[in-house]
């Protein structure tokens, strides 16, 4: 959404973002000049207090979610004229409410195709994992509508009765509508058409990254050999020490450094030896770019700067689309797909000897020149177009 804001101010558009008040989204847009519109209650103390798959709270956030559409949103798009969502449904079904309310254009935009009707065969159950049987997106599509409608159906149309909407009888349907916007690279997410929706690919929506690396960094990658970045961004994690542990270990069965970010699961150096590296927010496109592989837990965008960059990546996947994901890259011959969430020091240094096989390598440069760096641009233009 950074990406989508900068193209469209560049292209002479006025921009306002809102965002939940966590600090590093703020920084993040205050490095671009990006006005911010804090919304809601800052997530990462949310995300790392919640145990996953509890639905414990579930009714109360999603309530708070969407009464700041209602609220601080509806106040931030006054005299906007087109209104840009993504997110969970009590965000996305509200913000739709206040684009109808205001009599503006919406787009409801999705960074992974797993919610859509696709014709993508969810996987069988990884070791370690539970998914559902291997399936065709489309059998469960019904479904996920009746689940919303019950989770979040009367939540909804209370607050539109008191904007004096009336009642919509589909949340899914009316927070997606029939032409929602896909933000994935058609290389690493080849979008089927289907009857269902009539689907808008855009390219993912990277933001070009500026940033210099720290001098701290670029010493340490100046030092040796690239080396292994691990690391898994907003995932809370369970066991962040056995799991820096088990990532260092075996990323020195195969002789090589580490760079571990330290992200919300707050991972952290093992011992004080001088072949590790911990960082907190970077460039990571200019990081993985002087990576020999990175191992990462397989979200829509840490997958696609990767492969961008061309680093070869082992995807240890936690849930939502980032199994997708994984199996992308490795049907793509650009990484693996490791087995199950929880790596051990014996299955994680098999995975990376795959990857850092020569083969891996060289398919990954291969498939880098593939990936588009257009998406933002292709989707400010779209918009522009259409209120034009």
């Amino acid at each position: 959404m950074v990406g989508l804001a900068v193209a469209l101010r560049e292209l002479g558009a006025e921009v306002r973002v809102c965002a939940p008040p966590d600090e590093e989204f703020a920084e993040r847009l205050a490095g671009v000049g990006v006005p911010v519109v804090p919304a809601g209650r800052p997530v990462r103390p949310l995300v790392v207090s919640v145990t996953p798959g509890s639905a414990e709270g579930l009714a109360q956030r999603a309530s708070e979610l969407m009464a700041a559409q209602f609220d601080t949103v509806a106040a931030a798009a006054e005299g906007c004229e087109v209104l840009v969502a993504t997110g969970p449904l009590p965000v996305t079904a509200g913000a739709r409410s206040v684009a109808e309310k205001l009599g503006i254009r919406y787009v409801h935009v999705s960074h992974q195709p797993v919610s859509l009707p696709s014709p993508y065969r969810r996987p069988p159950a990884r070791r370690g994992q539970t998914v559902p049987e291997a399936t065709d997106n489309r059998a469960l599509w019904d479904r996920d509508a009746r689940i919303a409608n019950t989770m979040f159906g009367d939540m909804l149309n209370t607050q539109r009765a008191s904007f004096g909407l009336p009642p919509v009888d589909s949340i899914r349907d009316y927070a997606f509508t029939d032409r929602p916007w896909l933000a994935t690279d058609p290389v690493l997410d080849p979008w089927q058409p289907t009857a269902d929706l009539d689907v808008v690919q855009t390219g993912a929506w990277l933001p070009a990254d500026e940033r210099p690396l720290p001098d701290e960094l670029v010493a340490f990658l100046d030092a040796g050999a690239p080396p292994v970045y691990v690391g898994f961004g907003s995932m809370p994690m369970s066991a962040p020490k056995e799991l820096a542990r088990v990532a260092v270990e075996a990323i020195r069965a195969q002789g090589r450094r580490a760079v571990v970010y330290r992200g919300w699961a707050e991972l952290d150096l093992i011992d004080d030896q001088d072949d590790c590296f911990v960082v907190g927010e970077v460039n990571q496109r200019a990081l993985f770019l002087r990576t020999a592989a990175v191992v990462h837990h397989g979200s829509a965008g840490t997958t696609t700067t990767a492969t961008g960059a061309g680093a070869p990546q082992v995807v240890v996947a936690q849930g939502a689309d980032q199994p997708y994901w994984a199996d992308r890259v490795a049907e793509l011959g650009i990484g693996v797909a490791h087995d199950g969430p929880a790596p051990t020091t014996e299955s994680l240094s098999a995975a990376l000897r795959t990857a850092l096989a020569p083969g891996t390598r060289a398919r990954a440069t291969a498939v880098a020149g593939t990936i588009r760096t257009d998406g933002t641009t292709v989707a400010a233009k779209l918009l522009l177009h259409a209120v034009a």
